[in-house]
């Protein structure tokens, strides 16, 4: 049997038609000139999956802010996803606005969300797929642990103010242990400019400068 692999980092995200909780949608051109996370959880009506989506939904306005857009996965079909909306919309007194796509394990199969050990459950995957519908993360968590969505808040910033600035992001940005919320400079090009940046204000040394965003 052939093994599926998922795409990676800075491919295209593949083109695919996806029925969802908001009717058909065809991805990425969806959601051009947008960013957008799409997510994979293994199945409705489960404990972490459920704190997962109230998670999302409860940053959707931040998101929206960021041009960002949101689209949820697993291999259940519609009426289970919106019985499950109901379900939160009821007992948490949230709606999740966001589309959830029905997937009949095509979609998990091109993206490769279905682990080998797991049966049918496809797994916490996260693709960020920018405006032009490239890839440019991929993370991947296992059943037990539910993910980190400020974390997605962050990296969707980062992300956009790396794109805006060319500059490259520090750990733990805006709030870096070394420079706070400032980022750091591409390295020189040539000889001349890492001359230029010696002693230079925000350089530690030539090829390890920070700068205002």
């Amino acid at each position: 049997m052939e093994n599926k692999s998922m795409p990676l980092i800075g491919d295209k995200f593949p083109e695919m038609t996806v029925q969802t909780t908001h009717g058909k949608m065809t991805l990425p051109k969806a959601f051009e000139g947008k960013w957008f996370i799409l997510f994979s959880h293994p199945a409705d009506f489960t404990p972490v999956c459920t704190t997962e989506f109230y998670a999302f939904q409860k940053r959707y306005a931040q998101f929206k802010e960021l041009n960002t857009e949101l689209i949820g996965l697993s291999v259940d079909q519609v009426f289970s996803h919106i019985k499950w909306g109901e379900w939160i919309e009821e007992k948490l007194n949230t709606k999740i606005e966001f589309p959830i796509i029905a997937d009949t394990g095509k979609v998990a199969d091109i993206l490769g969300l279905i682990h080998p050990g797991s049966g049918t459950h496809t797994v916490r995957a996260v693709f960020f797929v920018d405006p032009k519908g490239i890839i440019r993360a991929i993370l991947y968590y296992p059943a037990e642990l539910g993910r980190n969505f400020d974390e997605f808040l962050r990296m969707i910033k980062g992300f956009q103010v790396s794109d805006e600035k060319g500059v490259a992001i520090p750990a733990n940005w805006p709030n870096n242990e070394l420079f706070g919320d400032d980022v750091i400079m591409p390295p020189p090009t040539d000889v001349k400019v890492a001359e230029e940046r010696k002693g230079k204000e925000g350089c530690l040394d030539w090829w390890l400068c920070h700068v205002k965003a």
